[in-house]
Formats: structure tokens, C-alpha cells, sequence
């Protein structure tokens, strides 16, 4: 099991300006106390022995199972999967809070090792279950209900079989994972948390920096911007050759499997058809004008500025007062906006605040962003954070708590079935950031205060719809062109850039350096094509909310019951019962009008 990928650093705001609190920090005793725990060394070793014992009842076997037997197959391997990610996530969550710890690492890299070794007699299954003829299958289903439950699981893993290897090299990928992507990943993930900022005397590190870049002061966040730059072009050699070794390493591998493109593995592993995601970037692209590109000239007009700079984007209106929110506070807006959708909603996110399951504090070495990380199904989900105080560091609490609220609906599913799609899975979290705006937004008591929840709001879409999808576009650009050979910095700048003006407009203009700020977005490194899955969960969850605001006496459970679904449904048949279809291209067009919707209310404020 994974770490759940981070949300956009270009999302990162706020330098706090006073006390915010008591911070919680993570109580990770909940999977295990301690590195050397004796219940650690104890379900390692029951792991080794469930994986060699696994093969050896199953391996060459899966055939000749009846209903009843497969059910009991499928179960040990369900338990395999929890332990397994009961350690990782222990690992894991414990190298975040401090990836420059040498301790940490080792124990992370350490267990990852001897996981990945002790699972390497699993590979098999899959490989066997793809080799069933649909019949077999078919009558495991008919004749134990139970197995069929797990129905889902099978049709995610039998979509792979054009794509599958033979066992020998499917097992000796499953081998030298550790030294392949993981390894690079981690490299980029120490380097990035490693890099020192020195801004007008001070010592920051990323997050710090980045965060200059919604500061009041016009000449503070331009010289963050140009340290940025100056840092990531230092550094630009050593990001380029992590980009280009794990781009032809995905290369290799798709031309193995038989993929059609570079995409397709996202989109299968996100349960998601190409055509629906070719929708969606088609829409989104041609909505810049009237989305990007009309707000970011009214953003001008405040400023007074003919013409807006990098380091422009994320600043606050001249209007805005900027106030910093402790932490009670920021709790308390959030789960009053939680409570009034349902109170049941509030009950869910409360222990998250009250039993050390979300880590808030900035800290040297602790990973930037923010990610929600659901453990295991046993266990519960933990959310990070690098709370500064600013009112957009409120959205992020209340967006990654809805992941939270996901996972642990979720949870009942089972190991196997609780997993989201990657498209499915920001639903939880963007409607939970949408139900604290309107929150806000009702309760603002002057036009000012409402035009800055409503700038933050558009300024906060943009960055989650626009900007995702020019990320995605850089990813297509990135992975074609290396394709064709080895990318120099200088090529990936120029892809960068090929996207950043369509994307942003022409009022703005790009200093000297932007074009090395690919460097630091951690999902270009984990997640290849990962991005399209925020602007999909934010369209989505703009169609779901307006069918909640037409007054759906049901809505309430008809969302629960989405969220309970975990990965058990496609999004067609999660979204049916509120009456939307993804796969229609104007479902995009209706959310992409809830953005432009503000836009309008905005320039109305203007005559």
C-alpha cells in the first residue's frame, strides 16, 4: 500500500503570523509504538510465512478451485494485503514526518526490501486468475455469493490480461522494483525536502519558500520566486535525469505489456475509460479563455497591474485582510460546515482532531503538502498537513479531512474492495472543501469579504481544474518526446513552458527561471498522469453539488452510500442515482459553468 500522493505544491500557502495553537502531531501507535516493536517483528514473520505457504497451497492450483475454495484463497490473500500494508504504512508515515532522518530512511527503504522480497511468491495469482477462461470465473460467481462480492477485484485485474508478461518476468519486476522506481522516488523526495531557500537572510526550505508566493508584500514574493529558480536551477541536472530514467523505464515496460500509449496504465488503474479523460481535457482546454484567462485579467485590474508576473498568481487581493487562523478555529469551520451538510459527517471527522491522527506542524525535514493516507481497513486513516494559517490552509484541512471521511466509510468494504480510483477518489475531499466555501461565503457580512472568498475560491478551482490539466498536457509533451531520445534540462524547460502561456493567458508575463518550476511537482516522480484526477474530481463534485443545491430530499444518503462504495462500483454506476453520467461530454461543461459562474458574480462586483 502506498502513500497517498500529496496535493499540489502550487497549492502551498500562507507564512504564519502568530501563534496557531496547539498543532497535533501523529500518535502512529494505532499500527505499531516503535520500530522495533515486538507485534513488528511479529507480523513480519508471520508474513513470510503466509506468503511461502500461500504458494505453496495455490501456485499452479487456482483452476481447480471450486466457489468455496477460491472465497478462502481470496480471503488469505485479502489478510497477506493488510499486514503487508499495515507495515508499510507504519514505514512510511514514520520517513514522511522527517525524510531527511538517515534512521527513517533506512527503516523505510529496509522494509520495503524485505516486503517486496517477501511477496514475491504472490506474483503468481494474478498471473493465474488471468489465465481463467470467463466461464470458470463466471460460475464461482453464480454459485458463492460471498466470492461474489470480490467480482469488482477480478475485473480490475483480468483488464490487465492483454497487458500481462510471463510469470518469470512478471516476478522479476516485482524484484527489482525496489532499486527501480522506488528508488529514484526517494531520491527526488530527499533532494526536495534537503533544499535550502535563502531568502533575503533567511534559511527556508521548499515549503517555507513557496509559501512567500501568497505574501501581501509584492517585492517578498518575487524574491521567493527568484530563489526558487535560482535553487531548482542548481539542481535542474540531477531533476532532469530523474525525470528521463523513470520516463524510459515506463517506456520499456509499456512496450512489454502491449500498451497503446503512456496513459493507458493510468486509466486502467483508475477504472476510467481514455475517451471519458480525452473528454475532460478537451473541455477543460477549451474553457481557458473563459475560465484562466478572463480571471487572471480581472486579478490584473486589482493589482493595478497591466500585466502579471509568476509570482502574481497566488497573491492576495489588495482587499484581503490578511488574518492568520489558529488551529481551534480552522477546526471549528470546518467541522461546523461538516455538521450543517450532516451531522453524521461531523462525528466521522472529529477523532481525526481528538486522537493524534493528523500531523499539522511545519517541520525541518517533514514532507511539503498535504495527503490523507487511508492505512488499512483495520486500522484508520491519517491525514497530513504543514498548517501555516492562512484561510486557504483552512481548505486544505477540510479537503484532505474528506478524504479522511472517505476512507473510513469506506473501510467496511474490506482491504480489497475500500480502494478508490484515483477519479473517484477526490470526491470526498473537494465536496468537503466546496461545503466550507459556501459556509463562508453565507456567512460573509460585507461585499469585500465576499469578493475575496469568492476570488480564493476561483483562484483555488483554477489551480485544481486548469492548472492539472496543462500538468497533465506537460506529461503527454514529456513522455512523447522521450520516446524519441534522452531530454536535456532545456528540452523539459521548453515543454513546460509550451504549456504555462496557454494555460495562464496573455496577461501574464514569465520571469527567467520559470521555466525549471516542473522540477519540484512530486507527481510528475510517483504518480505519472495522476494530475487529471483532481480536475476530474473537482468537475465532478461542481455536477454533485449542484444537484444538492436543487434540493434532493435524498442527497444526503444517496453521498453516504457513494462513499461506502469504495471501489465496488465504476463511477457510472456511483453516479447514477443523482443523475449524472461522466462519459457525457457535457457533464463537464455543467461543471466547468460553476467556475465560470463565480467568475461572472466577481465581474459584476466590478460595475
Amino acid at each position: 500500500m502506498t502513500i497517498c500522493q500529496p496535493r499540489p505544491l502550487f497549492d502551498a500557502n500562507a507564512s504564519s503570523g502568530g501563534s496557531l495553537g496547539d498543532l497535533p502531531e501523529w500518535d502512529l501507535s494505532d499500527l505499531y509504538t516503535a520500530e522495533d516493536a515486538p507485534e513488528l517483528t511479529r507480523d513480519m514473520e508471520w508474513l513470510e510465512q503466509a506468503c511461502a505457504s500461500f504458494a505453496t497451497d495455490h501456485q499452479g492450483k487456482l483452476a481447480d478451485l471450486d466457489a468455496d475454495g477460491m472465497l478462502g484463497c481470496v480471503q488469505r490473500y485479502e489478510r497477506i494485503d493488510t499486514i503487508g500494508g499495515r507495515i508499510m504504512s507504519f514505514a512510511g508515515l514514520r520517513y514522511y514526518q522527517n525524510t531527511t532522518d538517515g534512521e527513517r530512511a533506512k527503516f523505510f527503504s529496509d522494509c520495503q526490501d524485505k516486503i517486496t522480497t517477501l511477496t514475491t511468491p504472490l506474483v503468481f495469482y494474478t498471473l493465474e486468475i488471468n489465465r481463467l477462461p470467463d466461464e470458470v470465473l463466471d460460475g464461482w460467481f453464480a454459485a458463492n455469493a460471498d466470492l461474489a462480492r470480490y467480482k469488482p477485484v477480478f475485473d480490475r485485474l483480468r483488464a490487465m490480461r492483454p497487458h500481462q508478461l510471463s510469470d518469470e518476468l512478471e516476478q522479476f519486476l516485482h524484484d527489482q522494483s525496489v532499486v527501480g522506481a522506488a528508488a529514484w522516488n526517494k531520491l527526488f523526495d530527499e533532494t526536495i525536502a534537503g533544499l535550502s531557500f535563502d531568502v533575503n537572510g533567511e534559511e527556508l526550505n521548499i515549503e517555507g519558500t513557496l509559501n512567500l508566493l501568497t505574501e501581501p508584500d509584492r517585492d517578498q514574493r518575487e524574491a521567493g520566486a527568484r530563489e526558487l529558480a535560482r535553487v531548482f536551477g542548481d539542481n535542474i541536472k540531477l531533476f532532469a535525469r530523474v525525470h528521463n530514467t523513470l520516463a524510459k523505464e515506463k517506456s520499456v515496460e509499456d512496450k512489454w505489456r502491449n500498451m497503446p500509449t503512456p496513459q493507458t496504465g493510468r486509466h486502467l488503474s483508475n477504472h476510467v475509460e481514455p475517451e471519458v479523460v480525452e473528454a475532460l481535457r478537451n473541455a477543460v482546454v477549451d474553457a481557458y479563455p473563459k475560465l484562466s484567462h478572463r480571471y487572471y485579467a480581472l486579478k490584473a485590474k486589482w493589482l493595478g497591474l497591466d500585466t502579471l508576473e509568476v509570482w502574481d498568481r497566488n497573491a492576495p487581493l489588495p482587499t484581503e485582510d490578511p488574518k492568520t487562523v489558529d488551529w481551534a478555529e480552522a477546526r471549528r469551520m470546518v467541522m461546523d460546515a461538516y455538521g450543517d451538510f450532516d451531522p453524521e459527517m461531523a462525528k466521522i471527522a472529529e477523532p481525526f482532531f481528538d486522537k493524534g491522527w493528523i500531523d499539522a506542524e511545519v517541520k525541518p525535514g517533514k514532507a511539503p503538502g498535504a495527503f490523507a493516507h487511508p492505512t488499512v481497513t483495520e486500522v484508520h486513516p491519517y491525514v497530513m498537513l504543514n498548517y501555516l494559517g492562512k484561510p486557504r490552509d483552512v481548505m486544505t484541512l477540510a479537503h484532505e479531512l474528506g478524504h479522511g471521511v472517505h476512507q473510513v466509510l469506506a473501510a467496511d468494504q474490506g482491504e480489497l474492495l475500500a480502494s478508490t480510483p484515483l477519479t473517484l477518489a477526490e470526491t470526498a475531499s473537494v465536496f468537503g472543501e466546496m461545503l466550507t466555501f459556501r459556509k463562508l461565503l453565507d456567512n460573509a457580512k460585507t461585499k469585500a469579504e465576499r469578493k475575496t472568498l469568492l476570488a480564493g475560491k476561483v483562484e483555488d478551482m483554477i489551480n485544481t481544474v486548469v492548472r492539472q490539466i496543462a500538468f497533465y498536457d506537460f506529461e503527454c509533451k514529456l513522455h512523447a518526446a522521450r520516446a524519441e531520445g534522452e531530454l536535456t534540462p532545456e528540452d523539459i524547460n521548453a515543454l513546460w513552458m509550451s504549456v504555462q502561456a496557454e494555460s495562464l493567458g496573455p496577461v501574464f508575463n514569465f520571469m527567467e527561471g520559470y521555466e525549471t518550476f516542473w522540477a519540484y511537482i512530486p507527481h510528475f516522480v510517483h504518480s505519472p498522469f495522476y494530475v487529471y484526477a483532481y480536475a476530474f474530481g473537482d468537475g465532478l463534485v461542481n455536477a454533485l453539488y449542484a444537484v444538492y443545491e436543487e434540493g434532493d430530499a435524498d442527497f444526503q444518503a444517496k453521498y453516504f452510500d457513494m462513499l461506502k462504495a469504495g471501489g465496488s462500483k465504476h463511477h457510472k454506476e456511483l453516479l447514477a442515482p443523482f443523475g449524472l453520467d461522466a462519459s457525457d461530454p457535457k457533464f463537464w461543461d455543467k461543471g466547468l459553468s460553476m467556475i465560470s459562474g463565480f467568475i461572472d458574480e466577481l465581474e459584476a462586483m466590478e460595475d
